[in-house]
């Protein structure tokens, strides 16, 4: 069985998502999974360091998988992150 998850943590969630530019890098990576810091950057015409940091936060609040290739980190969804997108898309 399941244990709930706590409040604290919900809020680290809402928190880790609670931005325009997060919600785009969400969106960005459910259309175009595997993609770098410096890709999401480009495709979304935001300053690297800008999106180093948001997709930093979207990591810790547990949205997002980090894969090394190379010189290069990939980032895509994850489970949680597809249920976020669901509940984002109710909203609107």
């Amino acid at each position: 069985m399941n244990t709930p998850i706590s409040f604290r943590t919900l809020e680290r969630l809402v928190r880790g998502f609670s931005n325009h530019r997060r919600i785009q890098i969400l969106f960005l990576l459910k259309q175009e999974p595997e993609l770098s810091v410096f890709e999401i950057a480009e495709k979304l015409k935001i300053n690297f360091k800008t999106a180093s940091d948001h997709i930093r936060r979207l990591a810790i609040a547990g949205l997002l998988l980090k894969r090394n290739e190379g010189n290069l980190v990939r980032h895509k969804l994850t489970a949680r992150a597809e249920n976020v997108l669901k509940f984002l898309r109710i909203l609107e």
